[in-house]
């Protein structure tokens, strides 16, 4: 009895939950396919917003970069561009006359801040100066040298073997002559500096006035090739600052060319007889691999033209 109760009971549960749940698909099925019917409406425009997106950030990109690159120029300076020398190819030399016009630039402008204390003027013989001319200009600085017998230091006329006079006694001296500015040495900044003779030639003649938007504290210089774009050195070369001997016109320009050539050897000043023992030493190569090459094929070539011939049967 009690069996027969429980087993219709279930029965009945079981009808009225699949009633129910009929009753659900039949009204969930309309809001179903309302929404795919939305979803299909609205497929176009996701994608158009997509695409939107997609442009935007690429503008946005494209407009940060633009500002991280400004700030970078500000920063570490203008790139200097790429300028023709004619020293750079592996067949070139210096233009030893730009040399000697170069050294009359630095000593008749730079040389009454920056020191080229690495150099010697030993080292101008036969570059750009004869031994008696080297040695009359060495003769017109004055060096202290010393002790004596004495023990007193003591004054003499510079000589071939000395370098080239400092115009301060030490830093602090050139930093309180300067502003706090200290003029760095220029023996070797040609290598020194990324970019090296661009950027000297940039720099030396790319003082302007400074842009609307900007301000340049007094005692500083607008130089967009210097990094920060202030610069405590002015404007050293102008027009006709210098004579030059052989009659070049002396422009500012060229004088920035030639100081920055006289730099580029300064760093350098054996570039020139290292690349003729390079092309010396190439060429002696090549005839070396050519007489292996001959020895190897005269020796080699008897054993590989031999013909060996077994004979199996005796």
């Amino acid at each position: 009895m009690r069996t027969s109760l429980l087993r219709s009971l279930g029965k009945g549960l079981g009808l009225c939950a699949e009633a129910t749940s009929s009753r659900v698909a039949q009204q969930t099925m309309p809001a179903v396919a309302a929404m795919s019917t939305s979803a299909s409406d609205s497929e176009p425009t996701s994608k158009a917003a997509h695409y939107a997106a997609a442009l935007g950030g690429v503008l946005a990109g494209i407009f940060g970069a633009s500002c991280v690159a400004t700030a970078s120029e500000a920063a570490d300076g203008l790139h200097a561009p790429h300028y023709p020398w004619g020293h750079e190819g592996i067949l070139d030399s210096y233009d030893h006359a730009a040399i000697r016009r170069g050294h009359k630039v630095y000593q008749q402008v730079c040389a009454a801040c920056h020191s080229m204390q690495y150099l010697h003027w030993r080292q101008l013989v036969g570059v750009c100066y004869t031994e008696e001319e080297a040695k009359a200009l060495a003769a017109e600085t004055e060096v202290e040298d010393g002790p004596n017998d004495e023990g007193e230091m003591f004054t003499r006329e510079g000589r071939l073997f000395d370098a080239f006079p400092s115009p301060y006694a030490n830093e602090q001296a050139a930093r309180y002559a300067n502003g706090g500015a200290y003029p760095p040495d220029l023996t070797l900044i040609s290598g020194g500096r990324h970019n090296g003779q661009n950027y000297i030639f940039s720099l030396l003649t790319g003082y302007r006035d400074p842009p609307a938007g900007i301000s340049v504290r007094e005692g500083l210089y607008y130089n967009p090739y210097f990094p920060g774009g202030a610069i405590a050195m002015p404007k050293m070369l102008v027009d006709g600052g210098v004579e030059y001997e052989d009659g070049t016109p002396a422009s500012a320009s060229q004088q920035a060319k030639d100081i920055t050539t006289f730099l580029a050897w300064s760093c350098y000043p054996y570039q020139d007889e290292m690349r003729v023992m390079g092309i010396k030493a190439c060429l002696m190569i090549s005839i070396l691999i050519g007489f292996a090459a001959y020895s190897k094929r005269l020796r080699w070539a008897p054993i590989k033209s031999q013909r060996i011939v077994m004979d199996v049967v005796n």
